[in-house]
């Protein structure tokens, strides 16, 4: 069933409205008339089946038939920090990450990023980043929508992760080591609601420097892995593995 993620201002008890580019999609694309069912999620995390009652144009109005009792959301909040990385590879990792239980996203700038951020293309970027996680989350009947962060430089993202329970970097040099501490590791000692920050370097990895800054701010060095991960790889890579942690040991 399609599903529609409909901002809180649009939620009246149990009448809801679509608007826009959603009932553009809703009517001309899904072809759905009076009477059809959709899934239409709240901001605050809720989803409920709804029924088509009244189509105008850019407006679809609905009322609630059914709340639904579904959460699909990692039980850990796992915030994925990605470097910079070139072409589009970031929007890979947007919608990938979303379908595999992110919570949020931090682009940031690396010494080693090959890419610089244009300001003065920001909002347009940001925008499109947010539509695409939007509609992930939809597609994988998400629950919430994973915040998608402004680009920070290092000194952002040391202050930023202040707040996060763990916090981890994937650094090449640990897949190396013959004592190294491994990813899985890490995440078998975290307890469901902890929240992790999961920091990635771009495609040039982290400089020597960088890692020493990480290392002074509590964050821990981890290998993804035996092999050298593409850097769009890496946060998919950690991503799954706290899944089949928490969502399927759990369940065997």
């Amino acid at each position: 069933m399609q599903r529609y993620f409909i901002p809180e201002q649009d939620w009246n008890e149990d009448n809801v409205i679509v608007k826009g580019q959603d009932a553009h999609h809703l009517t001309r694309v899904m072809r759905k008339n009076i009477g059809d069912h959709i899934i239409c999620n709240h901001t605050k995390g809720k989803a409920a089946i709804c029924e088509i009652d009244k189509i105008e144009k850019e407006v679809v109005q609905l009322h609630v038939v059914e709340w639904l009792e579904e959460n699909v959301e990692l039980p850990i909040s796992v915030t994925i920090a990605q470097g910079l990385p070139k072409g589009d590879k970031l929007e890979l990792v947007l919608q990938k990450g979303t379908e595999l239980g992110a919570s949020a996203f931090i682009p940031f700038q690396s010494k080693r990023s090959v890419v610089n951020w244009d300001k003065r293309k920001s909002e347009k970027k940001i925008q499109r980043f947010k539509k695409i996680v939007k509609e992930a989350s939809e597609q994988c009947h998400r629950n919430q929508i994973p915040d998608v962060f402004h680009p920070m430089s290092m000194k952002q993202l040391i202050e930023e992760s202040k707040s996060a329970d763990v916090k981890i970097y994937a650094y090449e040099e640990e897949a190396r080591l013959e004592k190294f501490q491994s990813f899985s590791t890490i995440v078998k000692k975290l307890k469901k609601g902890q929240n992790m920050l999961v920091v990635i370097g771009p495609e040039g990895g982290f400089a020597r420097e960088e890692a020493e800054l990480f290392n002074k701010n509590g964050f821990i060095p981890v290998r993804l892995g035996p092999r050298i991960l593409r850097t769009e790889t890496a946060a998919l890579y950690a991503l799954a593995s706290v899944s089949y942690q928490f969502e399927e040991l759990g369940c065997l």
